[in-house]
């Protein structure tokens, strides 16, 4: 199965790139749709080991440790990480095709971009070489 989210309309769709496109529409079914997107993984290793919706990701995250710690294994519960939010699209599904990605990801959190919203700079449609600069921080420089 290959999974993979799209963004589309502000809302996180995940597909399996496996099934064929509607013959009618020309586009896939979609498996999940949801605004934020959440990761379960261990952080010692970085295996994926859920993915979805933040509220079912997280009471599975929670049922797992809580087995875990009943079954004496301390150290394993207390690797699971959930990270939920509106993560970039390309980040999760390298998550999913990558094998231990989720922790390359989980130590570069602090730097990537809001997930929902255009990360490259507003550049002016009449001058192509400076981003476009508002008029009150150019007065005031």
């Amino acid at each position: 199965m290959a999974l993979q989210y799209q963004l589309k309309g502000g809302s996180y769709y995940l597909y399996d790139m496996d099934t064929p496109p509607s013959a009618v529409t020309g586009e896939r079914r979609f498996r999940l749709k949801t605004d934020t997107v959440a990761i379960a993984f261990d952080i010692s290793t970085g295996e994926l080991h859920q993915h979805g919706n933040p509220i079912r990701i997280q009471s599975w995250a929670m049922g797992a440790r809580r087995k875990l710690r009943a079954a004496g294994a301390q150290d394993y519960a207390n690797d699971i990480v959930v990270v939920s939010g509106p993560l970039p699209v390309d980040e999760l599904n390298k998550c999913l095709g990558i094998d231990g990605y989720c922790r390359r990801l989980f130590a570069r959190l602090a730097s990537l971009p809001h997930g929902k919203f255009n990360t490259k700079p507003y550049t002016s449609p009449f001058t192509h070489s400076k981003p476009y600069t508002p008029y009150k921080a150019a007065a005031a420089a």
